[in-house]
């Protein structure tokens, strides 16, 4: 969904001397002509009244940054040379090792530069680099802390105007209207619901990549998908004082999916399936974050590594798909999250092809056995699917 250029910059500069407007110009290889940004919005404390300048020391041609507009106008997203992510400590090379070997990436927490921003014409393009030259400029004016806030507020708000876009949800009326009166969905009817669930888990999938290393990811990542069942839920476990720790996923979904009206015994028993698949959802999760150690940037997108992140993001993206939908005006029926699951076995069955190729693959005891480990993992996601499947089908 966004467009990543940072490997075709060749050099830029982003000016927000002017308060409350950011301009600058971005050269790219391959095109003879800069992108010339006009954006309402401040960037970061950190950049805010001043001018960056960064040069990219190995810029390459992408086909994909030939077709953005040269006039990028829009509103401002995230812009700072302050944010923390994990840098590799290694060369490419000995990156390619440790993949083969499965063994750990070391890194190190470091600054990076983030530009990002909401074209009216390109939707979200984004620039993040750890190794670009970077030169930036006395400020013109000072942020102060309130305003660093009320900016990054700002700028959730435009991530979260950009997802609806894309995710493009039907309204409970509309949703109300075009269901069927009595009996099965056509083929039509459950190919427009997939679409749905395809753009519900691109738009997921782009979230928890913007806010995976976020210490406030949970929050953030519910507001931009628009969750604000979910949001409230949060806020009212913490008026509670009660524990805040939200990494037991499973108990806390069951507790939000119940917190709704209770007078209608047979919805609440209708529900009781979803409450049951939180911990699934989490764990598939947690699993593909784990495989991403697996890729780098060299890979073939058809290489087994790749193959497998790719497939278990899908089955978990698609779960978030189905399974988060609650107070956001979409319910999706049990039909449908039935033709998504089996979608997810697909994936699942993928998944499982391309570890066993970098099993066979590994002549290391160590990764061998890391590999079995993580596709044990697999299988037990698979077993987690079947066994909804079943229930839903019951029900």
């Amino acid at each position: 969904m966004a467009w990543r250029v940072d490997e075709a910059v060749e050099h830029g500069l982003i000016d927000n001397t002017v308060e409350g407007l950011t301009t600058g110009k971005i050269w790219l290889a391959g095109r003879d002509e800069p992108l010339i940004l006009s954006l309402n919005g401040d960037c970061w404390r950190d950049l805010a009244g001043s001018v960056l300048e960064f040069e990219n020391p190995n810029p390459r041609v992408c086909p994909e940054a030939s077709e953005l507009d040269t006039e990028q106008t829009g509103i401002i997203g995230d812009i700072t040379a302050s944010r923390k992510a994990r840098v590799p400590e290694i060369s490419e090379e000995e990156m390619d090792e440790c993949e083969r070997r499965g063994q750990e990436i070391p890194f190190q927490w470091s600054n990076v530069l983030y530009i990002e921003w909401f074209s009216e014409i390109n939707g979200r393009v984004l620039i993040e680099a750890a190794d670009y030259h970077l030169k930036v400029s006395a400020s013109e004016w000072r942020m102060d802390d309130d305003q660093e806030e009320a900016q990054k507020l700002a700028n959730l708000s435009a991530m979260r105007d950009f997802l609806a876009q894309v995710i493009r949800r039907a309204e409970p009326d509309e949703a109300a209207e075009s269901a069927p009166a009595q009996g099965e969905l056509d083929e039509f009817e459950w190919e427009e619901r997939l679409k749905e669930s395809d753009r519900l888990s691109d738009a997921y999938q782009e979230v928890l990549e913007k806010y995976i290393d976020d210490h406030d990811s949970e929050r953030k990542e519910a507001f931009v998908m628009g969750w604000d069942g979910l949001l409230g839920a949060m806020a009212e476990r913490e008026e509670s004082g009660e524990d805040e720790d939200f990494d037991d996923e499973g108990d806390f979904r069951e507790e939000w999916r119940g917190s709704g009206d209770e007078d209608d015994d047979e919805d609440e028993d209708d529900e009781d399936w979803l409450a049951e698949s939180h911990p699934l959802q989490a764990r598939a999760r947690e699993v593909a974050m784990r495989c991403f150690d697996l890729v780098s940037r060299g890979d073939d997108k058809d290489s087994p590594a790749q193959r497998l992140v790719s497939n278990l993001m899908q089955v978990s993206a698609k779960l978030a798909g189905v399974l988060h939908g609650h107070g956001s005006g979409y319910e999706p029926e049990a039909g449908f999250v039935l033709a998504v699951l089996k979608r997810c076995l697909n994936w699942i069955n993928d998944a499982v092809g391309a570890c066993g190729e970098l099993i066979a693959a590994a002549d290391d005891p160590d990764a061998c056995a890391s590999l079995e480990n993580l596709r044990g993992e697999i299988f037990a996601i698979r077993d987690g699917i079947i066994e909804l499947r079943r229930e839903l089908k019951k029900s």
